[in-house]
Order: C-alpha cells, then sequence, then structure tokens
C-alpha cells in the first residue's frame, strides 16, 4: 500500500491521518501514531535497536536507539538524546540521527559501550555468533577498543528457563523482548526481569516453570546469545549452515519456516516472516519436531513379503513396484485407497487419480480419523475449492470469533496467537465447549458451556451480532447434527464458516477429491456433468460413477471380504474411529501396499512396502485452513527419497494406464489445468441432533490430543516431550464425588474394549463429564475405542497391568 493509498482510503478503507516531520534534513510523511524509529526506516536510515520489535509494544529498555530531536513539534527541542523506539511522531517534528548528529552517535556509542561492560566477547563459542546483533552493531556503531579493564560479572551457566529453554545470563543485554513475548504473544508471563541494578536479571517462578507451546519464540527474537536451545545448543554455527525457505507440516496453519541444514542433515528450524499467517511466530513443535524423518525405523528400501517365509524382505524398485501392480490388479478394482490427511496436494491428486483412472474405484478416504458422511456433505458444499474465505488477518476484524470443536492453543498454535492478539484489541472469542480451558482464558473468551455432543442446542441458541466468524474443528465430525446446526446458525447471523483441521494435508486432499463422493476440483460425483468434464479433461472414457466407501466402511467391507486389497498412504492405526476394527481387517486383507516413510503397523501386515519421501526431501504445497496454497521446495536431496508421486505413477504404469504425470510440478501443473468445478455444488447437510440416552453409570468424554503428546511427528525430540503438559483427568468435584474419586487421586476409565488410568484434578466441567487427553500416556482410541462426545465408565483408583497415562 502507498502513502497515497494511506491518506486518501483508495483500498476501501477509512482514511488515515498523516503527520510530516523531518528527519537527517529529509522530510517525511507517516500515519499518524507511528514511531520515530519506523519513520527512520521509510527513509533508509537504521536506527540501532535491541528491545525494540514491531510485533511487541515499545518498552525503551536497551537505550540504543538514542537520537536527537531539535524540535518537538512545538518550537522547543529535548535537552537529552531520546529513545526513538517510545516517542510517536508529531508534526512538524525535527529529528536527526547517528548519520546527522554527533550527539546521537556519541549517545549509541556510549551506551554500547556499557552494554559491553559485562557482555562476554566469546562469539567464536556463541550459538548467536554470525548473526548477532549486538556482535553487528558493535562494530557499526561501537567503540574500536574497550577502556574496560576490571573482571566482568558472571553468573552459573546455563540456567534452564525450561527443558528447551537455557539461559547464559552474563550474555542477557536486559532487552525484555523474551518477557514482552511471553506475556503479549503467548500470555505465558512465567519469566520476568528480577532484580536491579547490575543484578537484574532474567529469572522464573520458582513453583511454576516457564510451561509454553511457544517458548522456541523467544530463543530466535533474543538479540544475543542469552538464550539458547537445549536441542540446537554448540551443535553448528550459523555460517556452516545452508538455509531454506519452507513450510511446517504439523498443523493446518502452513507456517513459514526457514530450514538450516548441513551436510544432509537438518540443525534447526526458525519461524519464518509472513505477515499474512504466522507473522514471526511458530510453535514449539513446528520448531523443534523435525528428527522423526532420521529416526531408526525409517524405511530406506522397497520390502516385499516373501510367500514361503512370510517375511518382508528388500527388493529392487522395479521389482516392488511388479509384485504391487500384479496384487492391485487381481483385486479387480475391489480396493480401498486410504492416502491419510499428512500428504502434500499434489501426492493427494496423485492418490485421488490413481483410484479413478487405475483402480477405477471411488472407494477413497483421506480421513483416517473420527468421520461422518455429515461432516463429508458439509466439506463438499461448505470447504471445496473455498479459498480465503476467511483469514488470518479476518480474525482481527471479526466482531466475534465462535469456537466449535476447537481448542487453538492444543489443535493450532498459529490461530491461537492470532486469537490472543485480536482479544487484546476488542475481539470477542467464544468457545462452545465443555469448560474455559488455560488457552481460552488467555484470550478473555467467553465460554457456552456444553456436554460434548450437544453442540446442536448450542449454535441454535446463539445469537450473533454482525462480522462474526465460526471457526469449527474436526472434532464436529463426532457430533450427529453439529456441521447441519453450524451452517444453519451461520445463514441466521450472517457469518463466515471456516473449517480447521488439525493435519497439515487434509484441506489439501479436499480440493484433490480423496472422497468417496467427491471428485477433484469439488466435483461433486453424483453430477453427471461433473463426472463427464473430468473424464475429458483426464483423458479416460468415463469417471466411475458408484458411490465410493468412506474409511469405516472400507476397513469393514474388508473385514467381511467385499474390498479384497487396500492402499494405505501413511495412515497411523491408533488415529483411526476403531482401531481394533481397522487390525481384524488388515489381518483379513487379501493383499496389502503401504506407501510410509517409518515403520508402524501397517507395515507389519503389509505385501508390499514402498518407502516415500518425507516433507523435507520433496517438493509441494499445503493448503492451509483459509484455502491458501503454502508451496515449499525440498530442503534435502537424497537421490533414492521418492515422492508418492513417483511411485503411484511407477504402479500406474505397470498396471498399463499412464496417470500423465511423475513429478511434482506436472502434477501441479495438471491441477491448476482442470481447475474448480463451477457448476452446481452439494447441498449443505441437515441432519438433526442425536437423542440417544446415555448408558446408565456413564459419563461423556471430552478429549482432543494436545499439541504435544505421544504422536509420532515428536520422535527424537526428549526436550520438547520433556515440556508436555501432564496428562490429567478433569472433572467437576460432584462427577468426581458420585463415582467416588478423590479429587487428586487416580481414576480409571474404561469400556469394553479396555481401561486407562490417570490422575485427576477438579475442574468447572458439566457435572457427567469427564475430560482426558487423547493421546498422552495412553491412546484413548487405542485402549478403549473411544474419542469425542462417546460414553465411557469412570471408577477410582487404578487397576495393575492396565494402560495408565
Amino acid at each position: 500500500m502507498t502513502v497515497d493509498e494511506v491518506s486518501t482510503g483508495s483500498t476501501g478503507t477509512a482514511p488515515v491521518e498523516l503527520v510530516t516531520l523531518t528527519i537527517d534534513d529529509v522530510e517525511v510523511s507517516v500515519p499518524k501514531g507511528t514511531l520515530v524509529i519506523r519513520a527512520a526506516e521509510l527513509i533508509g536510515t537504521e536506527i540501532p535497536r535491541f528491545c525494540d520489535h514491531p510485533l511487541l509494544d515499545p518498552v525503551g529498555a536497551c537505550r540504543q536507539c538514542l537520537v536527537e530531536i531539535t524540535d518537538a513539534g512545538n518550537g522547543r527541542g529535548f535537552p537529552k538524546p531520546q529513545a526513538s523506539c517510545t516517542i510517536e511522531v508529531a508534526a512538524g517534528m525535527v529529528v536527526k540521527t547517528q548519520v546527522t548528529s554527533p550527539v546521537a552517535e556519541k549517545a549509541q556509542r556510549g551506551n554500547m559501550e556499557f552494554l559491553l561492560i559485562n557482555h562476554p566477547l566469546d562469539c567464536p563459542v556463541c550459538d548467536k555468533g554470525g548473526e548477532c546483533p549486538l556482535q553487528n552493531q558493535s562494530m557499526t556503531h561501537g567503540q574500536g577498543e574497550t577502556r574496560f579493564t576490571e573482571v566482568k560479572r558472571t553468573f552459573p551457566k546455563p540456567i534452564k528457563v525450561s527443558e528447551q529453554v537455557l539461559l547464559d545470563r552474563e550474555r542477557c543485554v536486559l532487552c525484555a523482548r523474551c518477557t514482552r513475548f511471553s506475556e503479549q504473544i503467548a500470555g505465558d508471563p512465567f519469566i520476568a526481569l528480577v532484580e536491579r541494578g547490575s543484578q537484574q536479571q532474567v529469572g522464573i517462578y520458582e513453583e511454576e516453570p516457564f510451561n509454553s507451546y511457544f517458548s522456541g519464540n523467544t530463543i530466535q527474537i533474543c538479540p544475543v546469545g542469552a538464550l539458547t536451545s537445549a536441542d540446537y545448543r554448540f551443535r553448528a554455527r550459523p555460517f556452516d549452515l545452508v538455509s531454506t525457505p519452507s513450510i511446517a507440516e504439523h498443523d493446518s496453519s502452513g507456517s513459514a519456516i526457514r530450514v538450516d541444514h548441513r551436510r544432509g542433515r537438518v540443525m534447526r528450524r526458525l519461524a519464518g516472516d509472513d505477515p499474512e499467517v504466522n507473522e514471526e511466530w511458530i510453535t514449539d513443535k513446528d520448531r523443534f519436531a523435525f528428527s522423526y524423518a532420521t529416526a531408526g525405523d525409517r524405511i530406506t528400501t522397497p520390502l516385499v513379503r516373501n510367500p514361503e517365509t512370510e517375511q518382508l524382505e528388500p527388493a529392487s524398485w522395479p521389482a516392488a513396484l511388479a509384485v504391487a501392480a500384479k496384487g492391485l490388479a487381481a483385486a479387480e478394482g475391489k480396493v480401498g485407497v486410504l492416502p491419510g490427511g499428512r500428504l502434500t496436494s499434489e501426492d493427494a491428486f496423485a492418490y485421488s487419480k490413481f483410484a479413478r483412472t487405475v483402480l477405477r474405484t471411488n472407494d477413497i478416504d483421506f480421513r483416517a480419523r473420527a468421520h461422518s458422511e455429515e461432516e463429508a456433505q458439509f466439506l463438499a458444499s461448505r470447504v471445496a475449492t473455498t479459498s480465503l474465505d476467511v483469514t488470518f488477518g479476518d480474525l482481527e476484524k471479526a466482531s466475534t470469533v465462535v469456537l466449535v470443536g476447537l481448542e487453538p492453543e492444543d489443535e493450532n498454535g498459529s490461530i491461537f496467537l492470532r486469537l490472543r492478539k485480536a482479544s487484546r484489541s476488542g475481539v470477542k472469542v467464544v468457545a462452545i465447549a465443555s469448560h474455559a480451558t488455560r488457552g481460552l482464558r488467555k484470550m478473555n473468551g467467553e465460554l457456552v458451556q456444553t456436554v460434548p455432543g450437544q453442540e446442536p442446542v448450542a449454535l441454535a441458541a446463539l445469537e450473533l451480532g454482525q462480522d462474526a466468524i465460526f471457526l469449527a474443528g474436526e472434532r464436529l465430525a463426532s457430533v450427529p447434527g453439529g456441521f447441519s446446526a453450524l451452517v444453519a446458525a451461520a445463514d441466521k447471523a450472517k457469518a463466515r464458516i471456516a473449517w480447521v483441521p488439525r493435519r497439515a494435508g487434509e484441506r489439501g486432499a479436499i480440493e484433490a477429491g480423496c472422497l468417496p463422493d467427491l471428485l477433484p476440483g469439488g466435483r461433486p460425483l453424483d453430477d453427471v456433468e461433473a463426472r463427464t468434464d473430468l473424464a475429458a479433461a483426464w483423458g479416460v472414457r468415463t469417471v466411475p460413477a458408484r458411490r465410493g466407501r468412506n474409511t469405516t466402511e472400507i476397513f469393514e467391507d474388508t473385514r467381511l471380504g467385499t474390498v479384497h486389497a487396500l492402499l494405505i498412504g501413511g495412515v497411523e492405526i491408533t488415529d483411526l474411529p476403531d482401531p481394533a476394527a481397522a487390525r481384524r481387517a488388515l489381518a483379513k486383507a487379501e493383499f496389502i501396499v503401504s506407501l510410509e516413510v517409518r515403520e508402524s503397523e501397517v507395515t507389519e501386515v503389509a505385501d508390499v512396502v514402498l518407502p516415500v519421501a518425507p516433507v523435507v526431501e520433496k517438493p509441494g504445497s499445503f493448503v492451509n485452513w483459509e484455502g491458501r496454497v503454502r508451496t515449499f521446495d525440498a530442503v534435502l536431496h537424497e537421490p533414492n527419497s521418492l515422492t508418492d508421486i513417483r511411485i503411484l505413477a511407477g504402479l500406474a504404469e505397470e498396471l498399463g494406464q499412464p496417470l500423465g504425470f511423475r513429478t511434482v510440478a506436472q502434477a501441479r501443473a495438471a491441477m491448476v489445468e482442470l481447475g474448480p468445478w463451477d457448476g452446481a455444488r452439494v447441498p449443505v447437510p441437515t441432519v438433526g441432533p442425536d437423542t440417544t440416552a446415555a448408558p446408565k453409570r456413564a459419563v461423556v468424554l471430552d478429549t482432543w490430543r494436545l499439541m504435544i503428546d505421544d504422536g509420532r511427528g515428536q520422535d527424537g525430540q526428549l526436550e520438547l516431550k520433556a515440556t508436555a503438559r501432564p496428562a490429567v483427568l478433569r472433572a467437576s468435584a460432584a462427577t468426581l464425588k458420585a463415582f467416588d474419586v478423590d479429587p487428586g487421586g487416580m481414576a480409571t476409565l474404561s469400556t469394553d474394549a479396555g481401561i486407562v488410568s490417570f490422575p485427576t484434578e477438579v475442574a468447572e466441567l458439566p457435572d457427567g463429564v469427564v475430560w482426558a487427553p487423547a493421546n498422552s500416556g495412553a491412546s484413548l482410541r487405542a485402549a478403549l475405542g473411544v474419542g469425542y462426545a462417546d460414553h465411557v465408565t469412570l471408577s477410582s483408583g487404578s487397576t495393575d497391568g492396565q494402560v495408565t497415562a
């Protein structure tokens, strides 16, 4: 946006008042409220600074950005230099920076000298060496030699701020960036500046350790080497590293990151600068959870099961593809395709086309989690091919943001940070949930307390004003009538809806048509014209018209023998709605082809295992929850690391029906050429709520996955996992008493499938409702066969030999 657009409001926004001032004899006009340090940047003058950060409130702590103000706009100047990061511009103000003012230059040099009095000059061994603002600015704005000859102050080091963040106190320049980030951005004010004078330092609350999902951001914005990562500390230097921009793969935000690697090994990941998406922040999971791709169970060669020994044995790519193709051909189209929700958009498109043109089936579903036909209809009608209807920026402009089936702090950290920022500016956050979480309290949010499964009732009673936004999580798929009530509530309030899945690849899989009733580009399967359009684009005679099976139906019909073979792409069995049923189906399948990065439960029963490249070793794109395409290139180039696309193309050729593309670029071009469907859409769902009575002596389960849990994507990161929040069972005092459970004691949850135990914690949940983490210490799906809004039995104590969280 230009200055003229700002002043005239030509973009449709209200006119902005401009202020004209002079900096270093250059006249400049900037919006009212602009800080002097920002105005100087517009004329190309960089004033040295340490505490200043554009996304943090100004504090004037380091005093390095001193300038001379000869006229404050009232005809009089300041008697001594002022911190340019705290003073707003004024009409007629005259500012002289170090460029034109000897006074400002002397003040900056003097302050730099003070900062270096006790700062250790150990740049060659400091983790910040080579990318340190203090190092750079001491060279450009400091003295050539020191006049300080006394012994420098030292502290014992390092101090554990947390298991992941370490503090070297003697390096700290007291800029307060870390404390301001923790309090203002993350809402986790567990670190602060303590003591005074020469003894002032960063400290932690002894009775409550620094517990934040965003702690790594304090390391990155630290302008010196005071805060370091336990994972990266002393492992590399910036000048040893090759940096590649990429996109985070652990949630659906599509956060920009920078991957630093050396000699084919990732050393660290940093937040990228993307104002429209994640600004300059990422979660600790996006920052630290990258070792899974190099775990010891990484599959590096194709494996084929020997029919005589019944063991998987290494095979060449041609041999493995030949065996896989023969087994799929023998199934005669009765093949279920389960690509999972972690694929890139291009890989998902390859699975979709492979299913329809090679296998001639619509039995494809990316949802390796709880799902429903109502959800599929909602995704087809209100999500597919929509783009930027709701954005991160829109969350800051809304009057109200309503969360349904979504806990942002755990399930999408970038949304949480943006909502917390929005709430500080007056946006109201409302959660339809069983209890007020820590994240909701940090957003100053309001709770519409609801028993899990009763969201349709709460949505129907909701009264909203203009400019409201609904953010719906994937857990709503477990609630009959949930998505139908959501659409009705949004239409009633003239509000917008955004669907926020947990996995990075789910939104792209929808666009690629990895659903049984939805073809690529949002084309409805039951629309003849849509099928004809797709067949013409793909150069095939017809596209299968029979309704496909969803994930649950594929596994059930595999168990019954109706589906003969399975093509699986990196699905974790414990994520499925009924892991036990899935295992029984896998045991009955006549033939299984598995494409995966690491060994899994599927590997144990597969007939052919084909190793695929992890995200770090391939190019591609994710479509984030906004509908924004987030493209990335390969970070590491491993010659033997193949994409899903390349493997599926090889299988297609073996089966005599080429896909028409072999590379990511070719697949992307095919997707663009195909384009979205512009015909009739699938109608919105109209499903009624569930009125089934709860079993006696049962409680309703509220659950979701904590951000840091037992997920395999965090394997190899001991420091990160050490920061996980405790696995506890929460319930009201009345509920615990009714089931003879002592608050703080152990309690068990049980079903016919199994039993798990947790320590308890009293919380303000509705009576008859308990909350427990879905995959921390124990997988509730694997152990109990249940999930969100299901009924479980609650009892006191624990039993020997059971799964314990």
